[in-house]
């Protein structure tokens, strides 16, 4: 799609509405605000592997904890700086991931989901109990270093290092590797067919959204100033993440940064009560399933 007057109209209103938000919220609206630009990131992460290639991962959060868990143990545990910690973060998880996850790019539709989300579980139950000196066991840790001071520092924090994420994704998905991985989406065996590799592809894809992903994850820990298994490798954290990609869709000008924030802030405003938030995931999960089908029924026609 083509750039549009439109296009710079939109994202000039939605820069600016972000940026003068502080003046306008109180402390607590602004305090959910900062959780819809780390919801966005953790998102946008998503949607580079899952939303563009078609293979659906449930195993996100596994992503976003190794980097929150990495940084809160060098900081915590060995005294790194944070400014050291971050990037070392993204190292860690683009790496974990690679070990774990990448086997899993081989197989294809529910098995992969299922492989990915038996991942995070699997997370889930082992944190606790290997080297609880390290990861302080249920409790997590605590008391990480914070990178600012007040709720509005931290807003300008999340909302430019989410704008910066959001135009990184934005320009890849214009560039040949983009327009290749949402080929692969459509259909791999044609783009294996033209004579590009699937397999490097998709494993760029997952190495992009792993890094991400481990960036927003330490961010996000150094943000709440402690990480515990509980608050990361949740079902309910990895529902969110997907329905804020449903709601983004395919635009490319909004999402991934304006659909996936006002979701987060209408869902921490609007739906507190739990059957409520359940029946919302069962709603937009099913009309993610019916437009996978329909989606699946025009390529075999073709």
């Amino acid at each position: 799609m083509d750039l549009r007057p439109h296009h710079f109209i939109l994202w000039g209103l939605f820069i600016a509405a972000m940026l003068l938000m502080p003046e306008l919220v109180s402390k607590g609206t602004l305090r959910t605000m900062i959780f819809a630009c780390y919801l966005a990131m953790f998102a946008i992460s998503w949607d580079i592997l899952s939303g563009r290639t078609g293979y659906i991962s449930f195993g996100h959060p596994f992503l976003i904890g190794i980097g929150a868990y990495t940084t809160a143990i060098l900081t915590r545990r060995y005294g790194f700086p944070v400014e050291a910690s971050i990037p070392i973060a993204v190292v860690v998880t683009m790496f974990g991931g690679l070990i774990v996850l990448l086997p899993a790019l081989r197989i294809k539709g529910s098995y992969f989901a299922l492989v990915t989300l038996a991942v995070m579980e699997l997370m889930l139950q082992l944190i606790p109990v290997v080297r609880p000196d390290l990861t302080a066991g249920t409790r997590g840790i605590s008391r990480l270093p914070a990178l600012t001071r007040g709720a509005e520092d931290g807003y300008y924090l999340a909302v430019g290092l989410m704008l910066a994420i959001a135009l990184f994704a934005w320009l890849l998905m214009r560039t040949r590797l983009g327009t290749a991985l949402w080929a692969i989406g459509m259909n791999e065996e044609s783009v294996r067919g033209s004579g590009l590799s699937t397999t490097r592809l998709k494993s760029f894809a997952f190495l992009v959204s792993a890094a991400i992903a481990g960036l927003a994850g330490a961010f996000y820990a150094h943000h709440l100033g402690a990480v515990t298994p509980r608050s990361i490798f949740d079902v309910n954290l990895l529902f969110q993440i997907i329905v804020a990609c449903l709601l983004g869709g395919q635009a490319p000008f909004l999402d991934p940064s304006l659909a996936h924030s006002s979701w987060c802030f209408c869902w921490r405003t609007c739906v507190r009560q739990s059957a409520l938030r359940w029946s919302s995931y069962g709603h937009f999960w099913s009309q993610f399933s019916l437009r996978s089908r329909d989606r699946a029924g025009s390529l075999s026609m073709r």
